[in-house]
């Protein structure tokens, strides 16, 4: 079945397409009764504009664009990224806007979409999130003019709007807690140290580690993909060290590696928390999948994520708009370190 047009609705209302287009529009041309009954006509054949059109008319996409930079296997098994689309989509929806989602596996090609897009009038601005170290993509912004706001932000970018959170409290607060049941040697399985909030959080927990437990202890850190596999393979790394090396408490940086470890190391003879203490960085269904459930820093992925892009569509209309800040993590005390005192 075929779309309804104008000329559906000029045929079934006996006028001009002329007629109807004032109509539509809201524009002088047409008399009271006649508009009302186009209106009620195009209502009745579920007439919707042309997005198309509606662009060239108002010169916007109705479209905000978001290039995310994953492997396969992370997609399939990450609920951050699945919570965070499902958070910009709900204030996109609610707003008539739709979301332009690509993915793809190497940051090379994220910057060339974002060109494309922009270059093309494909999309009215962008979103952006996990900012790296060496990111070509603030400048390109400011130099192409292009409305961007940046979920999660570590620090303010000039001409850009973001969403903004620090991680230096959280990472004393996850540490603290170890430290207080007992624990003396501490470990963390990263992500990509190429990306700007793990180097952040690689500094704040060698920082706090120090003031906390002195240099006595070393306080290793192993740089992983985020997937499951090499969260399983880091926590084997670090438990296979001589004994007065070995940790006792591990922080994950996100909830994947966390749940698969402690699912893991149940079948291989580690007792959690008894041998190892658990933590994650981001709290997920999964955390309370897995036996014992799992201690882990709680934030409403959905509500940030709407957040950022309440902002951008603000961005987009208005100009230049300050950053928000998001609300800090809070720790969600579970079996995986409740209770754990080390002898």
């Amino acid at each position: 079945m075929q779309r309804p047009t104008i000329q559906d609705i000029a045929r079934a209302a006996g006028v001009s397409k002329g007629a109807v287009s004032y109509a539509l529009n809201g524009r002088p041309g047409v008399s009271t009764e006649t508009r009302a009954r186009i209106l009620s006509i195009a209502e009745e054949i579920g007439w919707v504009p042309s997005s198309a059109a509606r662009a060239l008319s108002s010169d916007r996409a109705g479209v905000v664009g978001l290039v995310a930079v994953r492997e396969p296997e992370l997609i399939a098994t990450e609920p951050y990224f699945i919570r965070m689309v499902a958070g910009v989509e709900r204030t996109l929806a609610e707003h008539g806007v739709a979301l332009l989602l690509t993915v793809v596996p190497d940051p090379a090609r994220e910057l060339d979409i974002y060109r494309r897009w922009w270059g093309s009038r494909q999309v009215d601005g962008m979103l952006l999130f996990d900012m790296r170290v060496r990111d070509p993509r603030p400048a390109w912004l400011r130099a192409s003019g292009a409305p961007a706001v940046i979920i999660g932000a570590q620090r303010a970018y000039r001409g850009i709007s973001a969403t903004r959170v620090s991680y230096q409290d959280a990472m004393a607060q996850a540490v603290s807690h170890l430290v207080q049941l007992g624990h003396r040697r501490l470990a963390r399985v990263s992500g990509p140290r190429a990306l700007e909030h793990v180097l952040r959080r690689e500094r704040h927990f060698a920082e706090v580690t120090k003031e906390l437990l002195g240099e006595a202890q070393p306080q290793p850190q192993v740089e992983t993909d985020y997937t499951a596999r090499a969260g399983v393979q880091a926590t084997r790394e670090l438990l296979s060290r001589p004994k007065d090396q070995r940790p006792t408490a591990i922080i994950y940086d996100n909830d994947v590696m966390a749940a698969a470890s402690v699912s893991t190391l149940a079948g291989e003879g580690v007792r959690v928390p008894a041998d190892l203490a658990v933590l994650a960085w981001d709290d997920s269904p999964l955390c309370e999948l897995v036996h014992p459930a799992v201690t882990a820093f709680t934030h409403d992925v959905m509500a940030e994520a709407s957040q950022a892009a309440d902002l951008l569509l603000t961005r987009i209309e208005h100009g230049p708009t300050p950053d928000r800040w998001l609300a800090a993590p809070r720790l969600t005390v579970r079996a995986s370190t409740a209770g754990h005192l080390v002898p």
